[in-house]
């Protein structure tokens, strides 16, 4: 089987190379990478009047964390809208209580979701009908800030570099083994399509943003259409993003450190069901999902499976057994290669750089997640989020 052996070995070593330059990029993004920190100037000395809304279903366990951290902000102009979205549980309770402690906080109750809408986006644009703000600021109900200094270097940097739209991207708080082995992998899925450096350049169309933090201008919210553009769409926050961008507005987006986290979910199941969720709704199409999983498999996996097949049968006397013996090698010196990428990856991100081993068993899992994903695709299939079942397949 020499045509084999010579296929694996050639792929590995494309394999490598793409490694080896990942190296150089985690360089550079250490010493230009865009990241927005408490030490940023701000607040503007003119600080424009900014509606935070929290869309919340179903949230007592996070929402009072996630609207008193945002009221411990230092920035002087600002109210918080809870958009209370069919909430079964005691969210809308907690809120009340919050707001008549402090007149900023004001509460939305949502009863009903219209046909053709997602939950989020119809409570979404509840909170913007009542938004004061000449700027928006979404944010998810399991944000928790990590400095009173958030929203005021997020406004002074969206003004500095006059965007109309500004995703400020999540440090991801990762407790459970499997949020600290999964979640960066599947992170990383997502940069496959949306570079940051494409992303911030009015010369690519590349789009991206993350619903945990968006801040909007209403005007430009108003011109693109609002929620209503993006009604049925079950990652609103990319779709949002994508036709600001086709409008010919600034999208920006920025790395945060130490101005807010998010901790998305605390299971496997979770994991697994939420990032099925995220692949479909951002990729949405089989050829982006099928090229997706291509490239997590050759990427993270492939130098795993080249190296216990190459051992093994050279092992065995396979002829010929010395381009077997070479593929085990190759593909050993690759996998280690990777570990050492992913080490100083998660080093960069903040992610537990001691797990950077477990790297093939999280591309084991998203490899998994994003198959769920592809079938989602099918006539007929249902998406449930948040008790809400949702129409996915064409």
């Amino acid at each position: 089987m020499p045509a084999l052996s010579i296929a694996i070995l050639v792929l590995v070593g494309l394999v490598g190379l793409v490694w080896t330059s990942r190296h150089l990029l985690i360089w550079r993004e250490r010493r230009t990478g865009f990241l927005l920190t408490a030490d940023y100037p701000g607040p503007p000395q003119a600080a424009p009047f900014v509606s935070v809304l929290v869309a919340a279903k179903d949230e007592e366990q996070n929402i009072e964390t996630c609207v008193r951290t945002m009221l411990s902000q230092e920035y002087p102009n600002f109210e918080v809208i809870v958009c209370n979205d069919r909430s079964a549980d005691r969210t809308g309770e907690i809120v009340s209580r919050i707001a008549e402690q402090d007149p900023r906080v004001r509460l939305v109750n949502i009863t009903e979701l219209p046909e053709g809408w997602c939950g989020k986006n119809n409570a979404m644009r509840h909170g913007v009908r009542a938004a004061r703000g000449e700027w928006i600021c979404m944010i998810d109900a399991d944000c928790r800030q990590t400095s009173p200094r958030t929203l005021s270097t997020a406004v002074q940097y969206a003004l500095d570099r006059g965007a109309d739209l500004l995703s400020v991207l999540p440090v991801l708080e990762m407790k459970g083994f499997w949020e600290n082995v999964v979640q960066p992998v599947c992170g990383g899925v997502m940069m496959i399509w949306f570079n940051p450096d494409k992303v911030n350049s009015p010369r690519h169309p590349h789009a991206y943003a993350n619903g945990a933090f968006m801040l909007m201008k209403r005007s430009a919210y108003d011109a693109v259409g609002g929620h209503e553009a993006v009604r049925n769409q079950v990652n609103e926050d990319m779709h949002l993003a994508a036709i600001t961008k086709a409008a010919g507005l600034n999208l920006r987006v920025v790395r945060n450190h130490g101005l807010y986290i998010v901790r998305m979910y605390t299971s496997l199941g979770q994991i697994l069901r939420g990032w099925s969720r995220i692949f479909f709704g951002t990729f949405g199409t089989l050829r982006r999902l099928s090229i997706s999983l291509a490239v997590l498999v050759f990427m993270g996996l492939l130098p795993y499976l080249g190296a216990v097949l190459g051992f093994l049968l050279a092992a065995a006397g396979a002829r010929p057994r010395g381009l077997w013996l070479a593929c085990g090698i190759v593909s050993a010196a690759v996998a280690a290669m990777q570990v050492s990428v992913i080490y100083r990856f998660y080093k960069l991100i903040g992610a537990r750089k001691d797990l950077a081993w477990t790297y093939p068993i999280g591309c084991g899992v998203a490899t998994v997640a994003l198959v769920q994903s592809l079938g989602k695709l099918r006539k007929g299939a249902k998406l449930v989020w948040k008790s809400t079942a949702y129409s996915s397949g064409s």
